[in-house]
């Protein structure tokens, strides 16, 4: 079958692919491919301006002709390189041999053999890869999380005098607000950003096994640590100084481990407002011609909240793997590490289909104050708390027993009973003026 988004396996490649579309250019392999190209040109360009005295001769000007090379990457380009790899049966090397086929018969050409000099491949992949991901998290990722952030605060400030019953162990408890509840989530998110912004985009470079041991037998008086260090930082990165032939991907772990917090916080969200609609405190804008099931014609189902949750799961397991795994390689390195960073795209192709279903879900919310203003009705009993306390402040004799007692029988708490316990109570006209004032729609705290 031809590949089409009704015959990929993956629906991040198949039903959801118009979603993530923007998120090709960094994850595909033809993405990869480009940024190692990128990689490799800027390297040649940083010996260049060390400069190692065989490259003296390249002219400067010839830079931007250099960079064009991943500035201007085609698709034939990538199945120019996927060709050469069948030759191969190596990715990297693939590389290097098309940079050197594309530059022959340029002024470069007596100086490509310091195209990949002294490198190995390592040094382009967790070069490459780091790069690719934090411009897809500043250009892609990281802003629709800001949205979702942003989309709550505007919610928290607009709901910020609603009262609402709330519920620990799905029961009626103390009264809240519907902003504060909203601003839990804004709080939550808020830190976290705060924290993911803090981890470092880490890089190695550093040859065969992280010793530059072939640099310093050719250039045994240059200082190629520094030059190390100059040219990852270059990219907008920091260079791990001590490695063995791979990344020990602890930052980035540390980086998958924070959109991990920051999807369980989302999939806690989700469900509270999916519970929400279930409670009939939010009905949903109906769209035209949309069906909520194909049996029963009255339902409008939270199916964005539904489907935010269940890609926010399968990041997380992704994400999961991903920071448990990568740190670990045995000895100097094995290649498990290659064949999973194969998948890094996956997890945030899923978080980025959660947050767009997420965003839906919260712009078709319509607050249904009737609801909650029956619920907060209808559970008169919340505010013994509140009358309970005050009486200890006045010295009551057991106050919260005799609430318990109120409250705990069969019958229905209601405005009446609560009103007829505070006026039989032995305490001034003062203090039962104060209680009176106290009702499920007031008695919502700070």
């Amino acid at each position: 079958m031809t590949l089409s988004p009704l015959t990929a396996i993956s629906p991040v490649d198949g039903r959801y692919r118009s979603q993530v579309n923007a998120l090709a250019p960094y994850f595909s392999e033809l993405g990869l491919i480009r940024y190692r190209v990128r990689i490799e040109i800027e390297y040649f360009i940083a010996l260049r301006e060390w400069p190692v005295p065989q490259l003296t001769g390249v002219d400067p000007a010839e830079f931007p002709s250099l960079r064009a090379l991943y500035e201007n990457f085609t698709e034939g380009d990538a199945l120019r390189i996927k060709e050469i790899e069948k030759t191969t049966n190596h990715d990297v090397k693939a590389v290097e041999y098309f940079i050197k086929e594309k530059l022959k018969g340029s002024p470069v050409e007596p100086f490509l053999e310091f195209v990949h000099f002294g490198l190995t491949s390592q040094d382009i992949n967790n070069t490459a890869i780091p790069l690719l991901l934090r411009d897809a998290l500043d250009t892609e990722i990281e802003p629709l999380y800001r949205q979702v952030f942003m989309r709550l605060q505007t919610l928290a400030e607009q709901w910020e005098n609603i009262p609402m019953l709330a519920r620990t162990h799905g029961q009626p408890a103390s009264p809240t607000r519907l902003g504060k509840e909203i601003s839990v989530f804004v709080e939550r998110i808020e830190k976290q950003l705060h924290l993911l912004a803090a981890i470092p985009t880490a890089a190695k470079f550093g040859g065969a096994t992280g010793n530059f041991n072939a640099h310093h037998v050719a250039y045994p008086n240059e200082d190629w640590k520094r030059f190390g260090d100059k040219f990852v930082e270059s990219l907008g990165m920091v260079r791990s100084q001590f490695t063995t032939q791979i990344e020990h991907y602890d930052m980035l772990a540390a980086a998958l481990d924070a959109f991990k917090r920051l999807n369980t916080i989302l999939i806690d969200l989700d469900r509270d407002m999916w519970t929400y609609v279930s409670m009939n405190y939010f009905k949903q804008k109906l769209k035209e011609g949309e069906v909520g099931s194909s049996a029963m014609p009255h339902k409008v189902n939270p199916i964005d909240f539904e489907n935010s949750e269940g890609n926010l799961g399968i990041a997380n397991a992704l994400f999961e793997h991903l920071s448990a795994k990568l740190p670990i390689s045995r000895l100097q390195r094995d290649l498990t590490d290659s064949t999973v960073l194969r998948n890094i795209g996956i997890p945030f192709a899923h978080s980025v289909i959660a947050l767009k279903s997420l965003l839906k879900g919260l712009d078709k919310l319509e607050l249904n104050v009737a609801a909650l203003n029956a619920d907060l009705e209808d559970n008169w009993a919340v505010v013994a708390e509140g009358i309970q306390t005050v009486l200890r402040r006045e010295g009551y004799p057991q106050p919260y027993e005799a609430l318990k007692a109120l409250t705990r029988t069969n019958q229905k708490i209601t405005a009446d009973t609560i009103r007829q316990f505070i006026d039989e109570l032995n305490v001034s006209n003062a203090v039962k003026t104060e209680l009176r004032a106290i009702t499920p729609f007031s008695y919502t705290g700070l």
